[in-house]
């Protein structure tokens, strides 16, 4: 066995050793590695949240809020003065149901709905077979009877006369001869030459000839003398009778045609062709008892419920400003046309209805609009005035604002406020009247947010 070189064994022990110390773990460095991940995740932290920031900053601004509008109203000097606000909605002056006065089958429609129609235009008819078939039995009735009193009134022919005066005649012959018979039997019975019985005969043909000529007379006589005055009033009165059958029976088929009663605008269309009407309400699946829904859309009216605490600043033939919600850039003139004569108990209400001075088919029925009514002025003079709903109105940081709609965002606005009444805010400055302001959903809103109008 060799012995080993203690040189070379302490060698190998360095080399070893600084193996050893070359895989140790600095601590310094160790540090320096958890700071630097420490950052590292830090900075992702915040990349994360500035990116979701700006999604939600810029998804909020590419998804507009959906907000209702006002408008801000000017009251130049000599203008009435609002005294009052109150929701409705919009309602044709003149809205007609259309039935059926006959049962039967739709046949045909010429409306859909939203047509204009004129007064008196045809606008459905039903099956008129049944119709016809009634009228024209009615009609060979009539002339039947027209015919009958045509001849009780005309009395009786001279060919029928004469015919009864030859019938009269022929009786007095067959008396004379009876007679003569009558004699002759007698005679010859009284001599024994023929018998009884043939004796009987002789009278019975001579009884029977008087009693055919007194038929013959009476014959000639009626004859002469016509109807009777009661024949021919009875006769009369079958033809009113066939006559009114007749016009009822034209009245059942004019019905099967329904006409608009009005000139308007078809709302509904509620049957189809091959649907059976009916004059009753039967419901469910069954037979319709009504058929289309006309108004004049021309005519409008908007029916509001005032509370019967501010009945009082109401009164008939008031003017009052009329602004539809799906519109609010736009204002219409109306007049108090209409107050209940009883109040509402359960909701303490009074119905007023507002004339609409000038339709101009952009507003439709059943929209919501508000009425503002107002009163003339009591003066001239003055300073014009800005009114902006309360609800426009918010503050912060002791100053009031506004959002205008402004092509589709909203732009704050700063103002400065006056005295409130009714509702409505006196805008003393940042207004000038005639701005749209948002009114609902100014709370989630910020300066240059997109908008959608609520309709």
């Amino acid at each position: 066995m060799t012995d080993k070189d203690p040189q070379g064994m302490t060698e190998t022990h360095d080399n070893l050793d600084a193996a050893l110390r070359a895989l140790r773990i600095d601590p310094e460095r160790k540090r320096r590695g958890r700071r630097r991940a420490a950052w590292l995740r830090y900075a992702v932290i915040a990349l994360i949240g500035i990116g979701a920031a700006g999604y939600v900053t810029s998804r909020s601004q590419l998804n507009p809020v959906e907000v209702e509008v006002g408008i801000a109203q000017r009251l130049d000097p000599g203008a009435p003065t609002p005294v009052l606000t109150a929701g409705g909605y919009i309602i044709p002056h003149r809205k007609v149901e259309l039935a059926p006065k006959i049962t039967g089958r739709v046949e045909w429609i010429g409306v859909e709905k939203g047509d204009t129609v004129t007064r008196g235009q045809a606008l459905l008819r039903i099956e008129q077979r049944e119709f016809l078939a009634a009228v024209d039995r009615v009609q060979a009735l009539l002339a039947g009877a027209r015919v009958r009193l045509q001849e009780l009134e005309a009395g009786s022919r001279p060919e029928e006369i004469e015919r009864a005066r030859a019938a009269v005649e022929e009786a007095r012959s067959n008396v004379a001869n009876a007679v003569l018979e009558l004699e002759r039997f007698e005679r010859l019975h009284a001599e024994g030459a023929i018998a009884r019985q043939a004796l009987d005969a002789a009278k019975n043909r001579h009884e029977v000839a008087l009693a055919q000529y007194a038929g013959a007379q009476q014959s000639l006589d009626l004859l002469r003398i016509g109807p009777r005055r009661e024949q021919i009033e009875l006769a009369r009165a079958q033809v009113r009778e066939a006559e009114a059958a007749l016009r009822l029976a034209q009245v059942d088929l004019d019905n099967t045609v329904i006409r608009a009663p009005i000139g308007g605008t078809v709302l509904e269309r509620l049957v189809e062709p091959g649907e059976i009407v009916t004059i009753s309400f039967i419901g469910g699946r069954g037979a319709k008892s009504a058929v289309l829904s006309l108004a004049d859309l021309g005519v409008l009216d908007v029916e509001v419920d005032v509370s019967q605490n501010e009945i009082g600043k109401v009164r008939l033939h008031q003017p009052a400003a009329i602004v539809a919600d799906a519109f609010p850039d736009r204002t219409y003139r109306g007049t108090v046309t209409e107050m209940a004569p009883e109040a509402n108990r359960q909701k303490a209400t009074l119905q007023v209805k507002v004339r609409i001075a000038q339709p101009d088919g952009v507003i439709r029925p059943e929209m919501n609009a508000k009425v503002t009514f107002l009163e003339p002025p009591r003066g001239q003079g003055g300073p014009a005035k800005v009114f902006a709903p309360k609800e426009a109105v918010f503050t912060r940081d002791a100053r009031s604002f506004v959002y205008l709609l402004d092509g589709g965002k909203a732009t704050e606005r700063a103002v400065r406020v006056g005295t409130e009444a009714d509702g409505r805010v006196e805008i003393l400055e940042g207004l000038a009247g005639g701005e749209s302001v948002v009114v609902r959903g100014v709370e989630v809103l910020k300066d240059g947010q997109r908008v959608r109008v609520k309709k």
